[in-house]
């Protein structure tokens, strides 16, 4: 198997269990590719460097390891064979990369994909310093949409300014009547410069920036920055930090699909369901700022442990307020199920089949609706989760009821691990020192959030600080399927499906 073969000659990383990195030549760098993807290989992320020199990186993940590759550009040719043709998830994420550090793929969509004339297109942020940047021409936004032509077909533009509190997108529709032939995005509104950022910061600070990249998944964020950190370090994290950072990250889980599921019955026209999750929701959060001391855990997780030591009597009150949620969580989803206005909209609407799922790199939640089995929980475990025997939550239909099944069944799994993590919790300290100035050494982080695999690869610099740090989102992946998903649904169904991914703007953004 020749995948296998690059995977066996590549060196462990520190950092995430399984994780291995290969430095390649130009004449491998496709090559490897594409024999992980006849292999079943998924496309993690792929990403560069403009300093010291030219570098590309791409991460796969495979069913038994994740694999890192490097391939060093000359300095005078920063252009490198592009992926989008092997892995279709590639395009933006090479279209990123080349709008912050100049780095371009040969024969590729080279539309911009962040800057959004934000600055001068002869900056380049991740290779100029910013002393260098000049102010931005104020001038029209040409972006050259994707025409769809043809008798009675019209264009709906939407955002990216939304009749609402949500991030701004750019959405435009191309409809015979209210059917769907075309959807194209556009992002990369709220960039907010994080690589950047992480490169003049110290790297025992670089975990709160990594919280708040995009807030809903702050554990998940912060653990794979931690996670890179403790292997570049060699530290070795207490036993019972590691059992609080899960309990935090299925915490994190049970938020995620309260909101979720009540906001899809919202969309759904029934009420009754955002009333009652949102009042789930609210009550977990409460019981999770008195556990754990924040209700969405921003600055929990922290190098070498956790920042706070639960109670006994804390974590008993959340065991119980976790019985509490599941139960009723239950009665409403039968209430779902049984609904017949519920179904209607639910049923076949926004379905991505599983032969599209796996060739356009659908991953995570949204993936498992759509048969794509992996979970990184389950087939990568980091500690304590290897004890844990958690189990995958699947779906074959990729509709929104199928997308709605998997968090009702997640959520179950979830509180079933908060009971299990409490009542098998070790004893012993929940924090442990860092040496905080390695030499210059690469690591990778890699955490199964609630939305998937969230992933952090972190250069430490000789002198305590970040050298570089770049943060992935699955929504990278999941974005571009949202477009295909829509196919042949009607405009109206939009907001449901759309919410049915739930993918988040600002870690996509980055």
């Amino acid at each position: 198997m020749p995948h296998r073969t690059w995977i066996d000659q590549a060196t462990p990383l520190p950092g995430s269990p399984g994780v291995r990195h290969l430095r390649v030549a130009p004449d491998s760098w496709r090559r490897v590719a594409l024999d992980l993807a006849a292999g079943g290989g998924r496309l993690l992320a792929l990403w560069a460097d403009a300093r010291p020199s030219p570098t590309m990186h791409a991460a796969f993940l495979d069913d038994t390891a994740a694999l890192v590759c490097t391939l060093d550009l000359a300095p005078s040719e920063a252009t490198y064979p592009g992926l989008s043709d092997i892995y279709p998830a590639a395009s933006r994420m090479q279209r990123a990369a080349a709008d912050v550090t100049g780095v371009h793929a040969r024969d590729a969509d080279t539309r911009p994909w962040l800057r959004h004339a934000a600055w001068s297109s002869d900056y380049i942020p991740l290779a100029n310093p910013p002393a260098s940047r000049t102010e931005p021409q104020r001038v029209a936004d040409e972006y050259p949409f994707v025409r769809v032509s043809g008798d009675g077909v019209h264009e709906i533009p939407v955002g990216p300014v939304h009749a609402g509190i949500i991030e701004p997108g750019h959405f435009r529709f191309s409809v015979v009547g209210e059917k769907v032939l075309k959807l194209e995005e556009r992002l990369g509104y709220v960039h907010k410069g994080i690589e950047q950022r992480f490169a003049a910061m110290k790297l025992a600070e670089g975990h709160r920036l990594a919280a708040r990249v995009s807030g809903d998944s702050a554990v998940a964020y912060a653990w794979a920055y931690c996670q890179a950190l403790e292997g570049i370090t060699g530290t070795g994290v207490p036993a019972r930090a590691l059992w609080l950072r899960a309990l935090a990250l299925e915490g994190e889980r049970i938020a995620n699909h309260l909101g979720d599921l009540g906001a899809l019955g919202n969309d759904a026209g029934f009420a009754f369901g955002l009333a009652q999750f949102s009042r789930l929701k609210e009550t977990w959060l409460r019981a999770q700022h008195a556990a754990l001391g924040q209700r969405y855990l921003l600055d929990y997780v922290v190098p070498g442990g956790v920042n706070r030591d639960p109670s006994a009597e804390a974590l008993r009150v959340l065991v119980e307020c976790a019985h509490l949620v599941g139960s009723t969580a239950d009665k409403i989803r039968s209430i779902y199920d049984e609904h017949a206005g519920v179904r209607d909209r639910f049923v076949g609407a926004g379905a991505v089949a599983p032969e599209l799922a796996r060739q356009l790199g659908l991953i995570g939640l949204a993936g498992r609706a759509s048969g794509q089995d992996f979970d990184l929980r389950v087939d990568l475990p980091c500690a304590p989760y290897g004890e844990l025997a958690t189990r995958k939550a699947l779906r074959s239909e990729g509709d929104v009821a199928a997308r709605v099944a998997v968090r009702f069944d997640e959520l179950a799994e979830s509180i079933r691990l908060v009971e299990a993590i409490v009542a098998r919790l070790p004893a012993g300290a929940c924090v442990a020192d860092l040496d905080l100035a390695p030499a210059p050494v690469f690591g990778v982080g890699l955490v199964e959030g609630w939305r998937g695999p969230v992933m952090v690869a972190l250069t430490a610099g000789a002198d305590g600080t970040i050298r570089r740090c770049h943060p992935h989102d699955p929504s990278w992946q999941n974005w571009p399927v949202l477009e295909h998903a829509i196919i042949g649904n009607i405009v109206p169904d939009f907001p449901l499906i759309n919410k049915s991914f739930n993918l988040s703007y600002s870690g996509h953004d980055l």
